[in-house]
């Protein structure tokens, strides 16, 4: 017989018993949806859960010159240039200390500068503090322009900038700057939140400051911040690395690894059980089919058909049944886990591995669970079948 004959007895069995078929595909079609929703719906969480975490900076170094040093420590104007030349480095920011007094207005004490910090600020500051703008714009411009980090702007009495209305001053030394933007809350940088951030080249323009950073802020690669952490120093200030201290990763790096070290762990023992339910289903089918047709196996081997006619005929319906059942399953498993992740407002991640393992798993599965059957129709003597 021809693949195509082969193909066509295969699926004379689901054509005649639709329902049964139907059943017979449900069976394993749930069993693969539950596969998807099983590793999409932990995947996605993970994937919510694994973004809290980055933005907890685990990728991110704090370098700065240790204090208390005779005389003071000074980091190169270059610092931020060569850290960026590091393979592994993604984002390299800088503050300084300008040591200029921020007021609301001239009627202020010029010593009272709410305790506050005057920051020259470098362009890629909020990229690297994964800081975001609350109200208006960060202008790091050489022109006379600030933003207020969110504890600053409090104390100043300047909780936002309203676009269509003039916008606020501060005076900074004896220059007026316009307040661009209200920065939103950074737990990763509480300095900066209590600051007052003018641009690199406008704070050397107006507040004599020398482009020495204070601060080094630093984002890596995650498998290898341990290796930039162990190169900064020297980077930073070749002739004195030892005079330079670098924060250490943060703890909710190791959280991060080992949170995806157990969510891949549950993924493989989930998918697991929902194959074997899908098999078991198939193969108790497939049983029911060779008990319920053995006239017809009977009829079909007295007329002239082998064994290994019967075989395939069986195996390959036990195959259309699970792949039917596997493509069904895998459009049911995908609509679910991108409801359910929508709902709860996490970022959908459907593994590539679990969609084609879904209707590949099913084809094995079937396989599998119809081989036996199939082998035992097979050896079926005609005389027994027809009795």
């Amino acid at each position: 017989m021809t693949p195509a004959d082969v193909l066509g007895l295969g699926l004379l069995g689901i054509r005649t018993r639709p329902l049964r078929a139907a059943l017979s595909a449900l069976g394993i079609s749930l069993g693969i949806a539950t596969l998807i929703v099983v590793t999409g719906i932990p995947a996605s969480s993970q994937a919510a859960l694994l973004d809290q975490l980055t933005a907890l900076g685990t990728n991110l170094l704090r370098a700065e010159p240790q204090p208390n040093q005779t005389p003071p420590v000074v980091l190169p104007e270059s610092a931020v240039g060569s850290v960026r030349r590091i393979g592994p480095v993604t984002t390299a920011a800088a503050v300084a200390n300008t040591h200029a007094v921020v007021r609301r207005s001239d009627r202020v004490d010029p010593q009272d500068g709410s305790g506050l910090s005057v920051l020259a600020a470098s362009l890629d500051l909020l990229p690297a503090l994964n800081g975001t703008v609350q109200s208006g714009r960060f202008d790091a411009s050489d022109l006379p322009v600030v933003a207020l980090g969110y504890v600053a702007a409090s104390r100043l009495g300047i909780p936002r900038v309203v676009p269509g209305q003039p916008p606020p001053v501060v005076l900074i030394g004896t220059t007026w700057y316009t307040v661009t933007g209200v920065l939103a809350p950074m737990p990763l940088a509480p300095d900066v939140e209590r600051a007052v951030l003018v641009g690199w080249g406008s704070a050397k323009r107006f507040l004599g400051f020398d482009g020495h950073p204070t601060v080094v802020y630093v984002k890596a690669r995650e498998d290898a911040i341990a290796d930039v952490r162990a190169v900064l120093p020297a980077t930073l200030n070749p002739s004195l690395p030892g005079l330079v201290q670098v924060s250490r990763p943060s703890d909710a790096l190791a959280a991060k690894q080992a949170t995806q070290t157990a969510f891949s762990a549950l993924f493989l023992g989930l998918a697991g059980v929902a194959l074997l339910v899908g098999g078991v289903g198939v193969a108790n089918t497939m049983f029911v089919s060779v008990l319920e047709r053995r006239r017809e196996i009977g009829l079909r081997r007295a007329l002239g058909a082998t064994r290994g006619h019967i075989r395939d005929q069986f195996l390959t319906e036990a195959v259309a049944l699970s792949g039917l059942g596997g493509c069904a399953g895998t459009v049911l498993g995908v609509l679910v886990t991108l409801g359910y992740t929508t709902y709860q407002g996490w970022p959908p991640v459907i593994p590539a591995v679990a969609v084609a393992g879904g209707v590949f798993g099913a084809l094995v599965v079937g396989v599998l669970a119809g081989l036996h059957p199939s082998l035992r129709a097979a050896r079926m003597p005609p005389t027994q079948a027809l009795a």
